[in-house]
């Protein structure tokens, strides 16, 4: 499958969000693994009911211009969204109500539809990652640390 250039989809989505809509998109990359993988997996969006919750997963336009869909890990006081991938280790932070295009609403994971306000075993996931990001992230980071350093040496 060919990578998606969401600049040329952009006008798009906004428009389907304009008529009511959602608009399906498919996955590239493997920061949401094991949850959700590129070219088997979509995720249909819809225009975001904001602010976000935390656990949503909104497509988001970073401020270097990137597109990006990770969840919602935390919300600070000032608003702003603390972002992380489900395969990622690094809390991305600044993440704002003006970054937001869509919000996923739906999974299509190996051709099967999930509704992730419903879903049991979605629910299950989303709930363990969210419990386990804050304990997940310093051993996965020691982890690269430690890798890297044998690389260097053996």
């Amino acid at each position: 499958m060919p990578k998606v250039n969401m600049e040329t989809l952009l006008p798009f989505i906004q428009e389907a969000f304009n008529r009511g809509v959602d608009f399906q998109i498919p996955i590239t990359g493997t920061s949401m693994n094991p949850l959700l993988y590129q070219n088997r997996d979509f995720v249909k969006i819809v225009k975001p009911d904001l602010p976000l919750k935390t656990g949503d997963i909104p497509l988001y336009r970073r401020n270097d211009g990137a597109f990006v869909l990770h969840r919602v890990v935390g919300i600070k006081e000032n608003g702003e969204y603390i972002m992380c991938g489900d395969n990622q280790f690094v809390l991305e932070y600044g993440i704002t109500d003006k970054n937001i295009i869509g919000v996923a609403k739906k999974l299509i994971i190996d051709g099967k539809e999930i509704d992730v306000d419903s879903d049991a075993d979605y629910l299950k996931h989303k709930e363990k990652f969210l419990k386990n990001i804050r304990t997940r992230y310093p051993g996965r980071r020691l982890r690269c640390k430690l890798s890297s350093v044998k690389r260097r040496f053996f």
